[in-house]
């Protein structure tokens, strides 16, 4: 790709933010709806869970297919057809008529998002080339999250109390259309110089890894024997992906790079972070809601203390990077992620307004903080002729962490219910679920230290040197560089 003049740069790094946006929106306008989708379609808490969980999962299960075929066919192609794919999907959940179709429909929505987010930072990667402004691009892509976190709950909530529910997916239209018209005009084709293979055993030992274990959470506390089977085959489907992609050439999942610390460390640590985000949002707006009793517009409103400081850290997370490393930013993460989840496990935040501010306004800053490095670390550590793998890895940790996030504390939530209504038992059927999150949030904190110091730098090196020795010598160089930074 020829290098672009930095307005050029500074515009298509706006484009691939609108793409960012619309799916970010999409996730946090329909958590404010849930409540007034519960009632219209008649879903009990399995059903809730799946009109966010069909969305992640399906995305989960071909991030890393959307990036590697980005790679080889074009990444221009592949995002233009992600955004006319994504808008025709959130059509059609404004037309569905009960649970069912919308979930179907929100399936298709997911099919596009695959190839906008891992496609985007491919693009965003190969664009920005010096790693300070790649760094700092990575963060104004982490503010679009505020952006969409702060203006998602508020838009959402007052079309839902105004229009309905069924709005909310209308606002997908526009702005994806206008992505589409300047991703045509502005943004500049491009491939990987050797394009990896398809791996079709691989990707379908993913969809029946993350399909099986995903549905055996959820559906677990109706009845428990009858989930054993999918148990056993998302085990199945993990010992077949150990056992074959080593085996491959190109295989879709890259195990070689799991030797390094950092990589492995921002992968383990974005599941975590965004499995506490997807419970974090769902226990929140149910509580609101269904216990408190406000509107979905009132809701919305509480979101902003999580929603602003989330939208202010981020671009400074971005800027530590690029001058101090990614350890900093985690180290924060980790510390206020953690407390405020454990605010609401030990102190049940939620009943105090101050708590409850203060909760929010904790786990804000700490998502705020956490994004930009593990995308920073994950893309860095991987060759840039690869960058839609890289960028699909980080994104499949995302959406595989929130799929977990809202499988597991729905069904913890689901499972101390019963069959009490949400008023009289939420808050103490849900300590289970934020203890769930405070260890989220001690996941980021421990991986934080232990991946980002001199042993993990050192792992990381050999790593590139054994990758170099086996033909990897186009990976092994980048790899280096970015450790030692």
């Amino acid at each position: 790709m020829p290098e672009l003049s930095p307005r050029r740069r500074t515009l298509v790094l706006a484009i691939c933010c609108l793409s960012l946006l619309i799916v970010s929106l999409d996730n946090t306008v329909l958590n404010v709806a849930l409540p007034s989708m519960q009632r219209d379609l008649h879903a009990d808490t399995a059903g809730l869970q799946w009109t966010i969980d069909a969305y992640t999962l399906v995305l989960a299960s071909l991030l890393m297919l959307a990036g590697s075929t980005a790679d080889r066919i074009g990444r221009k192609r592949v995002f233009m057809a992600g955004l006319v794919v994504f808008s025709l999907g959130s059509l059609l959940c404004s037309l569905a008529p009960d649970l069912n179709l919308l979930i179907a429909a929100r399936m298709v929505q997911a099919v596009g998002g695959s190839m906008l987010n891992p496609v985007a930072m491919s693009i965003i990667t190969n664009t920005f080339t010096d790693s300070r402004e790649r760094a700092r691009a990575i963060g104004v892509w982490g503010a679009v999250v505020g952006i969409s976190m702060a203006a998602g709950p508020l838009v959402g909530g007052l079309l839902v109390d105004t229009v309905g529910w069924r709005s909310i997916f209308w606002l997908n239209l526009p702005v994806g259309m206008a992505a589409l018209a300047l991703t045509l005009r502005y943004v500049p084709e491009s491939r990987a110089p050797q394009p990896r293979r398809v791996d079709p055993v691989g990707q379908v030992l993913v969809i029946t890894l993350f399909g099986s274990l995903t549905y055996a959470i959820i559906e677990a506390p109706t009845s428990l024997t009858s989930v054993i089977p999918f148990a056993v085959l998302a085990a199945a489907a993990l010992a077949g992906l150990l056992r074959y992609e080593p085996r491959r050439a190109d295989p879709l999942i890259d195990l070689r790079f799991f030797r390094s610390a950092p990589f492995s460390g921002a992968t383990v640590i974005a599941i975590s972070a965004f499995a506490a985000l997807g419970g974090f949002l769902f226990l929140s707006t149910l509580y609101l809601q269904n216990v408190r009793g406000l509107s979905a517009l009132q809701a919305g409103l509480w979101m902003l203390p999580l929603a602003v400081p989330t939208f202010l850290c981020a671009p400074l997370s971005g800027r530590l990077i690029g001058t101090r490393g990614p350890r900093i930013p985690l180290l924060i993460a980790g510390v206020t992620m953690t407390t405020s989840a454990l605010l609401f496990a030990a102190l049940d935040a939620e009943t105090s307004n101050t708590t409850l501010f203060l909760g929010y306004v904790l786990f804000g800053i700490g998502f705020g903080f956490v994004n930009a490095p593990i995308t920073n670390t994950a893309v860095s550590g991987m060759p840039r002729a690869q960058a839609g793998v890289a960028a699909a890895v980080a994104s499949t940790s995302r959406q595989l962490g929130q799929t977990l996030g809202v499988a597991v504390v729905g069904a913890v939530l689901a499972a101390g219910i019963g069959s009490s209504s949400y008023g009289d038992a939420f808050v103490s059927a849900a300590v289970p679920g934020w203890w769930i999150l405070t260890g989220c949030g001690a996941a980021v904190l421990v991986l934080g230290v232990v991946t980002s110091g001199p042993w993990a730098r050192r792992t990381a090196e050999r790593t590139a040197e054994r990758l170099e020795s086996v033909g990897g010598s186009v990976a092994a160089p980048s790899l280096v560089r970015a450790v030692k930074k």
